[in-house]
């Protein structure tokens, strides 16, 4: 199965990537600057070259075609103003779904945020931030051609992964490693049983298979 990742060169997405390519999927990035490519490259990824604030649906739904299942973990980044996160976390996450829906790429994952609201209040950009995440996912969540799942991450560390998690609709705040989000994304694509799920993920007990299966219903 082909995954198509964008935001390919953030810190989630590179370990995605190279836990992805280890279980033998075919896995492509989506960067904005070609020089990232050996990047990804080195962990396993095709990179694919593709703007998402200036690209067309066309094409970045051509990027899609024949894809399993798209992740969209894409941000505009710590050192961005409050233009880019309306740009990035909300505009190119509304393109990217409405892209797989063209494209017929029904398994769709959203790396969000703890606290991601459309209705937060407050002018700071982080606040900005999350209202764009909020508006981002209500979107996805209207898409009838995607079987969506919302990951909402807590506090991420580059703590070295346990994977021990605690995955649940409501988890209350708390740190959780970038390894460990890596990995329960990775048990997201092959978990269809999730779709229609909002889940917040912190560190905690269970194993990644084990938080999965219960959120599943399994």
């Amino acid at each position: 199965m082909r995954i198509v990742i964008a935001g390919g060169h953030g810190q989630i997405a590179l370990r995605l990537e190279r836990l992805l390519a280890a279980r033998g999927y075919e896995v492509a990035g989506i960067i904005r600057k070609r020089e990232q490519g050996d990047d990804l490259r080195e962990v396993g990824a095709e990179p694919v070259l593709c703007d998402l604030e200036s690209a067309s649906l066309e094409q970045v739904a051509a990027v899609l075609q024949g894809a399993g299942a798209a992740v969209f973990a894409a941000g505009a980044g710590p050192g961005s103003g409050v233009e880019r996160k309306d740009t990035v976390d909300r505009g190119a996450a509304v393109l990217f779904a409405d892209a797989a829906e063209r494209a017929g790429v029904r398994r769709y994952i959203v790396v969000s945020s703890m606290g991601a609201d459309a209705k937060h209040p407050g002018d700071e950009v982080f606040d900005a931030y999350l209202r764009a995440k909020g508006e981002a996912d209500e979107y996805v969540k209207t898409r009838l051609g995607l079987d969506w799942t919302i990951l909402r991450p807590g506090s991420l560390t580059n703590d070295a992964g346990t994977g021990l998690v605690r995955l649940e609709a409501a988890t209350g705040r708390g740190p959780v490693s970038r390894d460990d989000v890596a990995a329960v994304l990775s048990e997201l694509i092959d978990t269809p049983a999730t779709a229609g799920l909002t889940l917040e993920l912190i560190s905690g007990s269970k194993p990644v298979a084990v938080a999965l299966k219960d959120v599943a219903g399994n």
